[in-house]
């Protein structure tokens, strides 16, 4: 009687385990570089009062800042307020828009959250997070960014550039945009809070990229524990 050899199994191959957080005295010297670069980061979403703030913070989930931008800067040339918006129309108001993804959608919550800040906010866009939130259209994130750009209050607002680069350095590690807001809070030195989302999204948008960041001009470079680094171009 003859038997069959057994087969071969091939050991799995493990998933090399994500790197550890920096330390809080690394941490704070990542903001510090950030902020010894740029001491003032502003927001690219143009805009010219907190109303404005918020629609175009609404207008530009899933779309660039700069096309949301070149949509918006006639739009709010004649809709500054939310009765202006109302007057104005969700035609018209689509119409303006309709460059931006999901534009329809979009114009159907601008004029709903324009309707709601008249009706319980007295027109003012409120300094209250779950105010905010219970607007049309305006998720954590909206909120988050109101409340740091029109208020002042150090938020963490997490788009896809601060939780990858959190993840990436890594500053705090999480799964979903909330578990990186709470990790980056409980990290981040209280004299960075203020512009620390900005730094963070700047970093990302133009260093930091999703694809092949540019490892040879970033600031934070030797702390940062992303392998393997990228080379200059043609380095």
């Amino acid at each position: 009687m003859t038997t069959k050899p057994l087969p071969v199994i091939k050991p799995l191959r493990r998933k090399a385990a994500a790197p550890k957080p920096l330390s809080k005295a690394d941490i704070a010297e990542v903001f510090r570089r950030f902020a010894t670069i740029d001491p003032e980061p502003k927001g690219e979403l143009e805009h010219v009062n907190p109303y404005t703030l918020l629609v175009a913070v609404v207008l530009s989930a899933q779309a660039t800042d700069s096309g949301v931008n070149k949509a918006t800067r006639a739009l709010f040339k004649i809709a500054d307020t939310p009765e202006k918006m109302l007057a104005l129309g969700e035609d018209k108001v689509r119409e303006h828009i309709k460059t931006i993804g999901l534009f329809r959608n979009k114009a159907k919550n601008v004029m709903a959250l324009s309707e709601a800040l008249i009706a319980h906010h007295g027109s003012a866009v409120p300094e209250d997070r779950e105010a905010l939130q219970a607007l049309p259209g305006v998720g954590r994130k909206t909120a988050n960014v109101v409340l740091n750009m029109a208020f002042g209050w150090p938020t963490m607002a997490v788009d896809t550039h601060v939780f990858r680069v959190s993840n990436r350095i890594p500053l705090a590690l999480g799964k979903t945009p909330e578990a990186v807001e709470k990790g980056l809070e409980a990290v981040i030195p209280k004299e960075f809070g203020l512009h620390a989302h900005h730094w963070l999204i700047l970093h990302g948008r133009y260093v930091c990229k999703a694809r092949k960041p540019e490892c040879w001009r970033c600031p934070v470079a030797e702390l940062c524990r992303f392998e393997p680094k990228t080379a200059a171009p043609g380095g």
